[in-house]
């Protein structure tokens, strides 16, 4: 039987070919919990998943296949905080291949003569925005008196975007027969008061926190002050160079000014805002799904509905408002298997609500060093090194043979080639072009610096180092923080009162030892030179070479 855990799920052998072709192979948690109940009873839904869990797939399947097209009247009505998630819902229900079935997308921005046409030659499934349905509703365009599904997905999106209203409207034409399905990363108190207003003989379903705060995310903070915010992002996107992510700004004028201070350094970023009209957002877009620009700064309200797969970083350039926000903007990174990595910049006055908001996400986001302009100009010159390298191999330097003959005549071929490179690449591997970064002091008091002889030849990360505390010393991973990994060590900061049996417990786990030294100790005041610490960033293992150029 073809995908064995689907089909006892109680789908068709049809969707399980479907299922197939577009290489689905397990279901996702939400997906093993919401199917079966929408499958096999008439309970209402309160499902709390984050964006790209396959929440879409956990609705749409079931709905797919109880539904019998008809075409006369709307039978299912799924709302949506924005039109791109609109038009990928609908997108989504279409590629299961349910013959004869109907599926229309209804969203402001977009001519309403078509969807009143659409609308009028019938259809079983509408994917809409709140606004233009209640649109519709109101010119009696849209007829829900036979819905018999109605699913509001991202619900706490719709009420931060100001949509609850128009919902609790909507829901009000609906006939009294139809089931909801409600989805939310959150439940504000707003949502909780319109499903029990609602809802009947409800069935919560909650994909656990350790399943919210996704696993492949590793999250890690910087402390910098504001006038440095610049500089510390234009350094973590030298030292990846397959930076492939959206940064996060809380205004237009922020978006603005950092997009623009990007592309004048030469960066390929492109900015969303409220004030970006629909057709240039959708210009926008497409370039970046392309990879034809890596960078995308966006506010909260522009990126709702963005599900751009493959993304390697989520940066909160400035911090999100609340614990919500949070969760929203590093679910775009960590999916379908893919390491990704969120970051939040963090300024002295922003400390105590960004300690409050990690203690609500309830997993570890760990500070680390921001990447030295030393950093910087090591990975440039490594990349240097890389495209010549290439260029040799792939034998695309013979329109300049005659040239570099003429210059090797009078020189030696070392000073030939370091006077090349000081020619086209002296200011990237200048350190002194790179603005100081001023570090800034936390009070740490109450803490123990840790020297552990484990490091990145030893396979050895941050993540890897506070994972190990974690499990051999039972210590909470919030607990441990400021994680260096050098070549041959690391370092990491815990609780005064944990330090002495941690050092005891590590040292007497001999699989680990490698000498007769201990493997943890307080660490010195100085850090080696010939060792000193770089950034998590830095020290990440390189990615598998992209077939996309790096846009630069």
């Amino acid at each position: 039987m073809i995908l064995e855990e689907f089909a006892e799920l109680g789908l068709s052998e049809a969707t399980l070919h479907a299922l197939q072709a577009k290489g689905f192979e397990t279901p996702s948690p939400i997906q093993r919990l919401t199917i079966p109940v929408m499958m096999q009873s008439e309970a209402d839904i309160i499902g709390q998943a984050q964006t790209g869990t396959g929440k879409t797939a956990a609705f749409g399947l079931p709905i797919i296949e109880q539904l019998i097209p008809q075409h006369k009247t709307v039978q299912a009505l799924i709302l949506v905080p924005t039109r791109e998630l609109a038009i990928q819902v609908t997108d989504e229900i279409q590629s299961f291949r349910r013959q004869g079935l109907k599926v229309t997308p209804i969203y402001g921005g977009a001519a309403i003569q078509e969807q009143l046409r659409r609308l009028a030659s019938g259809v079983d499934i509408v994917v809409g925005t709140p606004g233009r349905i209640l649109d519709h509703l109101g010119r009696g365009t849209l007829d829900l008196s036979q819905l018999k599904w109605l699913v509001l997905d991202e619900a706490d999106e719709m009420l931060n975007m100001g949509f609850i209203d128009d919902v609790d409207e909507i829901i009000s034409y609906a006939n009294d027969k139809r089931r909801i399905m409600l989805f939310s990363a959150t439940m504000p108190q707003r949502i909780s008061e319109l499903a029990g207003k609602y809802m009947h003989n409800v069935e919560h379903i909650k994909v656990q926190n350790k399943q919210l705060a996704n696993d492949l995310t590793d999250q890690i903070y910087f402390e910098v002050r504001e006038s440095d915010k610049f500089d510390a992002l234009t350094r973590i996107i030298d030292v990846e160079q397959d930076f492939y992510g959206i940064v996060f700004c809380r205004t237009k004028v922020a978006v603005d000014l950092v997009v623009n201070n990007l592309i004048e350094r030469g960066y390929a970023a492109e900015g969303l805002h409220g004030d970006v009209s629909q057709a240039m957002r959708e210009k926008i877009l497409g370039k970046f799904r392309k990879r034809h620009c890596s960078i995308l700064v966006a506010t909260d309200v522009a990126a709702r509905g963005i599900d751009v797969s493959n993304l390697t970083h989520v940066v909160n350039y400035s911090l999100p408002q609340d614990f919500e926000s949070y969760v929203h903007r590093i679910g775009r990174t960590g999916r379908a298997g893919n390491e990704g990595m969120a970051i939040t910049f963090i300024t002295p006055s922003e400390y105590r609500a960004f300690t409050a908001m990690q203690h609500q996400v309830k997993t570890n986001i760990r500070k680390e060093q921001l990447p030295s302009a030393q950093d910087v100009v090591e990975v440039k010159k490594a990349k240097i090194r890389e495209d010549i390298a290439d260029i040799i191999t792939y034998e695309t330097y013979s329109d300049y043979l005659d040239m570099a003959a003429e210059i090797l005549a009078g020189n030696k071929p070392e000073i030939a080639l370091a006077a090349m490179l000081r020619l086209a690449f002296k200011a990237q591997l200048d350190e002194s072009n790179y603005p100081e970064i001023r570090r800034i002091d936390v009070d740490r008091r109450g803490t123990v610096r840790l020297f552990i002889a484990l490091g990145k030849v030893d396979g050895y990360r941050p993540k890897m180092i506070v994972d190990l505390l974690k499990k051999e010393c039972n210590i909470s991973d919030r607990r441990i923080d400021d994680v260096k990994c050098m070549d041959t060590f690391s370092f990491a900061s815990i609780p005064f009162e944990d330090a002495e049996k941690a050092i005891k417990k590590l040292n007497s786990i001999k699989k680990l030892q490698q000498d007769d030294r201990p493997l943890v100790s307080i660490a010195k005041e100085d850090t080696p030179q010939n060792d000193r610490p770089k950034s998590a960033v830095a020290d990440r293992p390189k990615r598998k070479p992209s077939s996309k150029p790096r846009n630069r």
